[in-house]
């Protein structure tokens, strides 16, 4: 609504497995171009309309939108709404569609007269004319997988140009889409609760007025007032509508890890059997004399166990999580008896983790890891 005029409009997110509108009485029923044709009429012939959509149209959808084409231009120019033979067949079709999908008591009481409601009369023509005159078949928006990526360049930023700030769309999208989210799944609380509705329409009860359809709904409403302080909102405080950001974990282990695109828990788990492994040769070197050359041993196991594994999982799309499976089934296939005193499989694997830490043990290709641990403590403080 901008002043006295008013738009209506019917969005009809499709997916795209549901294709194009090839059909009118697709856009009259899935579409919605009916119910809002008795909108239109209800409301005196005034307002716009518009239908919002994503597949795209063919066949005879898009002969209508031809036909919408010409008769806006005529509209436009201040002509009348002559139609060609070309014309008249798309308007004969979206009135006997509109008829199919509208219960007659809601019809134009014209159209109620009609003895032949296959065949449409002129007034009927006319009014569908003057109708389809002021609508718009907007059928280019992109599919809702598609709108995350790209909303905050194709909705926020133009208006933040017109605010004239240098403010981060990403942000105003953000606030506004939660916003929006929100209340549109609200169900808002109400008298009755979740309670049945009982004696709500007793003998007497009046229909509800404007005020008490508005009540229902007020929950619902998003008024552009919301929206403004969304927007200001979010351009005072970027930070409080951006994602959070985890911190980067800076060990050499971590690091390497994420380098071949293990995931968050095996890199937990790394690290955790990483200190329990060292905790384990702390102990031991502090009071066995033997235990140093039974550490070595080890170390030299498990350097071969590594070098197998990795020539087993080579393809290097998938070298980190494949590496770190085959490194866990190898080193369960480990007898009992070989493994130090105390020692069992997780630990053992802590001990690849412990080579890993030395830059013994890849997970990737070989790179700069001292060069990304002090890129990422730069990310973090920048983040902070």
């Amino acid at each position: 609504m901008v002043d006295d005029d008013v738009e209506l409009v019917s969005a009809k997110h499709r997916d795209a497995p549901y294709g194009a509108y090839t059909t009118i009485n697709q856009l009259a029923d899935d579409g919605g171009i009916a119910h809002l044709f008795n909108r239109w009429h209800t409301l005196g012939e005034k307002p716009t309309c518009r239908l919002v959509t994503t597949p795209g149209l063919s066949g005879t959808a898009q002969d209508l939108a031809t036909t919408i084409q010409h008769l806006r231009a005529l509209r436009m120019s201040g002509l009348p709404l002559a139609t060609s033979e070309e014309h008249q067949k798309p308007i004969k079709e979206l009135c006997r569609c509109i008829r199919q999908h509208t219960k007659p008591e809601r019809l134009p009481a014209l159209w109620n007269q009609n003895s032949n409601p296959r065949e449409p009369t002129e007034e009927e023509q006319a009014q569908v004319a003057r109708f389809l005159s002021m609508l718009v078949i907007d059928h280019t928006r992109l599919p809702r997988g598609f709108v995350a990526y790209a909303a905050a360049n194709m909705y926020a930023k133009p208006v933040l140009e017109r605010l004239r700030t240098q403010a981060a769309p990403d942000p105003v999208w953000q606030a506004v889409h939660d916003l929006m989210r929100v209340r549109m799944r609200a169900a808002g609380p109400i008298p009755r609760g979740k309670l049945p509705a009982v004696l709500a329409y007793k003998p007497g009860t009046p229909l509800p007025n404007a005020a008490d359809l508005e009540r229902a709904d007020v929950s619902r409403i998003v008024a552009m007032t919301d929206i403004d302080i969304a927007i200001r909102t979010a351009i005072a405080h970027p930070r409080g509508f951006q994602p959070l950001v985890p911190q980067p974990r800076l060990s050499h282990l971590s690091v390497k890890m994420n380098a071949g695109h293990c995931g968050d828990n095996s890199i937990e788990r790394a690290e955790e059997l990483h200190r329990e492994y060292r905790d384990y040769w702390r102990q031991r070197l502090s009071g066995d004399p033997a235990a140093r050359a039974e550490q070595a041993r080890l170390r030299r196991r498990l350097h071969r166990v590594s070098d197998e594994a990795a020539a087993a999982a080579s393809n290097p799309t998938i070298q980190g999580r494949a590496l770190w499976r085959e490194l866990q089934r190898r080193v369960d296939d480990l007898p009992e008896e070989s493994l130090p005193v105390g020692m069992d499989a997780d630990l053992v694997l802590g001990g690849i983790c412990d080579l890993t830490s030395e830059c013994k043990v890849w997970f990737s290709e070989r790179f700069d890891v001292e060069g990304e641990i002090a890129r990422l403590r730069t990310q973090r403080g920048d983040a902070s």
